[in-house]
């Protein structure tokens, strides 16, 4: 962004300092812009009549959330919650509809974004429906792995705690226990606490049993 546009978001941005298990908010409150995490990670999630929780999506470090029901102009459909101690901004509605109204590169900027998560939500999707249960822990494990030399170790920390992850993937908590027990047993991965060992990446990447 130029520094025309960084100083106009800046005017209506603010700090969120967040501890661990701080929500940011509840579904059905009245959206006033969206939010950005710089550090830590944010679960959006949904809890069903049942009571049981449904984590629909957790955000990483650079990940922006909110952005189309701030343009609906909705309340919240989810509530977000700091699943680490994390740093977050919120970004005013107000300052994004005045830059969108006087500058159509900020406007194609927002655009693009959008069309990021609507890409990422669309790959959700696609795992969820078309890949299996193991396959969602491989894929899972191996984000953001493409450029790990074969044969290679590769040390990862789990990035929630099991039965958030395993939501997030639409398992159960004991499925996702007993398919990392199972890729251990086949010596792609070794576990310890939230601490994965990836022996080999491209074997893990084309496991099949």
């Amino acid at each position: 962004m130029s520094p025309e546009e960084v100083e106009r978001i800046a005017q209506g941005t603010r700090e969120l300092h967040l501890a661990r298990g701080d929500v940011l908010f509840q579904r059905g409150d009245h959206c006033t812009g969206f939010h950005v995490v710089i550090h830590g990670k944010v679960k959006l999630a949904l809890i069903s009549p049942q009571g049981l929780e449904k984590v629909l999506e957790i955000i990483d470090p650079g990940q922006s959330f909110g952005e189309a029901v701030m343009f609906m102009g909705k309340p919240y459909p989810v509530y977000a919650q700091a699943l680490t101690d994390s740093l977050a901004l919120h970004i005013n509605k107000n300052v994004i509809v005045g830059g969108i109204e006087s500058d159509p590169a900020f406007c194609r900027k927002m655009l693009a974004g959008l069309s990021i998560r609507l890409h990422r939500m669309i790959q959700n999707v696609e795992s969820l429906s078309l890949r299996s249960s193991e396959q969602r822990v491989i894929d899972y494990l191996l984000h953001d792995l493409e450029e790990i030399k074969n044969g290679q170790d590769v040390h990862i920390s789990l990035s929630a705690n099991k039965n958030v992850i395993a939501s997030n993937l639409n398992i159960t908590p004991e499925t996702f226990s007993r398919i990392l027990h199972n890729l251990s047993d086949a010596g792609l991965i070794h576990v310890e606490g939230k601490d994965v060992c990836i022996k080999d990446v491209s074997k893990l990447r084309t496991y099949d049993k």
